[in-house]
């Protein structure tokens, strides 16, 4: 995510970068071009936070990773927000609907923001405008809702995310182990606030959100692009939020996931090559297909992570503007998009 956004950064003439903070120490001290893939700028690499503080940017775009450093993560975010500097972010996923998030973080940023005058937007894709964004417009366009299902049908063979594959889903995992995905909450932790966010929109009192899922082992070894997944390991994984009103599931966050387009056939396979599939049920019937690929390499786990970079780095305007405070979807719906292209 730090290199899309950062290229984007460098390419886009509204935009000044100043500073980078890396955690890699192979990593300091180099031109921020050289992570990822532009001409120079003569801006340099640091470890050292106060150094990127110092330079008073309008805003940081925050990318460091969360799922396994979630207090770590906020700490930061608090750092930065308090010192003034406005703050986009994909980290903290919980936090793309504040009010539905960890109580003490919230508190915690809420009083930095108002300390710092500063505000600070987390979004992406999913959770982000797959999810929130996209169903929040179509709703406004039906008579009736009865149910709501939002479902990521996406293959995970070159999602250039290691760490997320492996550990936070568990892929490559013997069955028997439980990845930290599917520990008892997580699903809930991270999916949800965006539950919350459409139930709220819906005026709509949750029962309760139920967490379910399924795994299924590869047949054979897996060759993807992040390495081998063995005969036997885990390779698709299926699981639904599921926000309980009046004792049904009424609104559904679901994840079709798999590491080889031959896994799992008998579960939900995209219209296209991956994407989203929103289904409204009411009145009318409403179903929208969001299908996501990468001309350059014709991935379209590669475009769902552009997307998430994108919506993060488009709403930097939007969010220097805005009011001190954590925001939501709501307070940025419509972020100026780059241009058409020279």
């Amino acid at each position: 995510m730090g290199r899309l956004a950062l290229r984007m950064l460098i390419d886009r003439p509204e935009f000044e970068l100043v500073g980078v903070r890396v955690h890699d120490p192979a990593k300091v001290g180099v031109d921020a071009s050289e992570l990822c893939g532009r001409a120079p700028t003569g801006v340099i690499a640091t470890d050292d936070t106060d150094v990127l503080l110092a330079l008073e940017p309008d805003c940081i775009v925050y990318t460091a990773t969360a799922d396994l450093r979630p207090k770590q993560a906020v700490d930061d975010l608090v750092r930065i927000l308090g010192a003034g500097i406005n703050v986009v972010s994909s980290s903290v996923v919980a936090l793309v609907y504040p009010p539905a998030a960890n109580p003490r973080d919230v508190e915690r940023l809420e009083a930095a923001c108002l300390a710092g005058r500063a505000s600070c937007f987390t979004s992406g894709i999913d959770p982000g405008y797959a999810n929130d964004l996209v169903p929040l417009a179509l709703l406004g366009a039906q008579e009736r809702v009865d149910s709501v299902r939002v479902a990521e049908i996406l293959n995970y063979e070159h999602y250039d995310q290691p760490e997320v594959v492996f550990e936070t889903f568990g892929f490559g995992m013997p069955l028997d182990e439980t990845p930290v995905l599917l520990l008892p909450g997580v699903l809930t932790f991270a999916w949800g606030p965006v539950v919350h966010a459409l139930a709220d929109s819906l005026g709509a009192t949750l029962d309760e959100i139920r967490e379910v899922h399924e795994r299924v082992p590869a047949e054979h070894a897996l060759e993807t692009a992040l390495g081998t997944i063995e005969a036997g390991t885990a390779a698709g994984l299926r699981f639904e939020v599921q926000g309980i009103v009046g004792g049904e599931p009424r609104i559904v966050i679901e994840h079709v996931t798999r590491m080889h387009d031959s896994v799992a056939p008998e579960w939900p396979r995209p219209l296209g090559p991956g994407g989203y599939h929103l289904v409204i049920e009411g009145l009318p019937r409403t179903e929208c297909h969001l299908l996501l690929s990468d001309p350059s390499t014709g991935q379209h786990g590669v475009a769902g992570l552009i997307g998430t970079a994108a919506r993060i780095v488009n709403a930097i305007p939007l969010v220097c503007a805005a009011r001190p405070g954590l925001l939501t979807a709501a307070d940025v719906p419509l972020a100026p998009g780059p241009g058409l292209s020279p």
